[in-house]
């Protein structure tokens, strides 16, 4: 049974095939620059070297349909037809209160995710446009979703209400969401194993460090508090997304500025963060990069960034009653050491120590690290996220009727076991360049590297 993973964003479509059966996955990918000219795939096989072929899509239709001939196809191909893959599944964003795990969709489902679009305008429209694309490309097999919301469900009230008008809630679903929950889901999972923990007596703060960023109190295996709120725009600095701020700003901003919600709306998600501050950049390396140069705004935006992240990860280890751990994830947070140093600088009268040598080294999105320094009472890991192997094994679990919320079902990843081969060999390939990457390595394989 073979298991295809959709990830559509605005701009992207992200991919990977798993054969279930022999709980391996088979390829991996994504197309970028969908609806942009200069749109191409980038597609790695188990045992085969990256593929990147330039191919205009201008739809996500298009976009699929190349996933799909490159799955396909003679030179890159690993299957013999689109009749070999079971089901899909799909990333849907935003599934408000309704949807509290993965579901197979169907007309109804998808008329209550565009009903949704409205709480999250960024990305759940994208979102259906794959799903509708890969129903019709792939019209006799099942489709599942799996919502980014759905971790955050277990937050009682005193986290996801905000102190607004009652029947704000009531009539319009005003309260905290959250998000990068399937993200979240696996690296609390995954935190527990390394801590040799049960997942259900474990609390850990996980730092969701990309373009768009997040953290999340995990308080005994279940979300308590997370930052994103009632859409992605709260919480943390961001690439392009202001974070927490006081709310009368745009208010004051819209009366002088004579503009309306919705440019108002863009002004704080897509020229805010980052952006904003350094008025030019958005990818960390190029922040730091002119930091390096001497460049004052890209100075004050790491500074700001990484307190930010700060004083999440200490607001929300008292609001846990203190934590096993304190994990980065996604790409800042799994090859970004300046962003790391920063956000725990002087923590240790929390009992959290990073050794900088170690912070250094790390860097790789193939391998578990651990960073922290010794003596270090709460561990400090790095664990790449791996948001479709969540999607596979719920997909898996929709199919043979065994699936339920993540604390009555049990994935494949929480066993002490468990190894990604794909990211076995590419951590391999790494380790031949850099061997200094063993030091770090959190979950070594029975047999050595060395």
């Amino acid at each position: 049974m073979n298991i295809l993973c959709l990830n559509c964003g605005s701009s992207s479509v992200k991919y990977s095939l798993f054969d279930w059966q022999a709980k391996t996955p088979l390829a991996s990918g994504v197309v970028e620059r969908v609806g942009i000219e200069g749109s191409s795939i980038s597609h790695e096989a188990s045992g085969r070297d990256k593929v990147i072929v330039k191919k205009d899509c201008q739809t996500h239709k298009e976009a699929i349909a190349l996933i799909l001939t490159t799955l396909t196809g003679p030179d890159t191909g690993v299957l013999g037809s689109l009749s070999e893959i079971s089901a899909v599944g799909h990333r849907v964003v935003h599934g408000g209160e309704r949807f509290v795990k993965s579901v197979i969709i169907d007309n109804k489902i998808l008329e209550a995710f565009r009903e949704l679009s409205a709480l999250a305008p960024l990305h759940n429209p994208p979102n259906i446009e794959g799903i509708v694309a890969a129903r019709e490309l792939m019209s006799r097999i099942p489709h599942m979703a799996i919502m980014d919301t759905a971790w955050h469900q277990t937050m009682p009230p005193s986290s996801y209400t905000y102190a607004l008008p009652r029947k704000w809630y009531w009539k319009y679903g005003i309260r905290r969401y959250g998000f990068h929950g399937t993200s979240f889901l696996y690296v609390a999972k995954r935190a527990a194993v390394l801590l040799k923990k049960d997942p259900f007596k474990t609390s850990v703060v996980i730092c969701h460090i990309g373009n768009g960023a997040s953290v999340n109190a995990v308080k005994n295996g279940v979300s308590y508090d997370t930052s994103m709120g009632f859409t992605p725009l709260e919480g943390l600095v961001m690439g392009t997304r202001a974070g927490d701020h006081d709310p009368a700003i745009p208010l004051y901003v819209m009366a002088r500025e004579n503009m309306t919600p919705r440019e108002m709306d863009g002004m704080l998600n897509k020229k805010s963060g980052i952006l904003g501050i350094t008025e030019q950049y958005t990818d960390r390396r190029d922040v730091e990069a002119a930091a390096e140069h001497g460049d004052e705004r890209a100075k004050l935006a790491i500074e700001i960034e990484t307190y930010r992240i700060k004083k999440y990860i200490g607001a929300y280890a008292a609001a846990v009653g203190g934590i096993d751990a304190v994990v980065f994830t996604a790409g800042v947070g799994e090859m970004g050491p300046v962003t790391r140093a920063g956000a725990l600088q002087d923590m240790d009268f929390l009992g959290i120590k990073c050794d900088s040598g170690l912070n250094k080294i790390s860097r790789t999105r193939n391998a578990e690290t651990d960073i922290s320094a010794k003596g270090s009472k709460v561990k400090v890991l790095v664990i790449p996220t791996d948001e479709e192997r969540v999607f596979v094994e719920d997909v898996a679990g929709l199919l043979d009727d065994s699936y339920d919320i993540h604390t009555r079902f049990h994935y494949t990843f929480q066993d002490t076991a468990y190894r990604n081969k794909l990211r076995d060999e590419a951590f391999a390939k790494q380790c031949a360049m850099k061997p200094a990457l063993l030091k770090v390595e959190a979950n070594p394989p029975a047999i050595s590297r060395r």
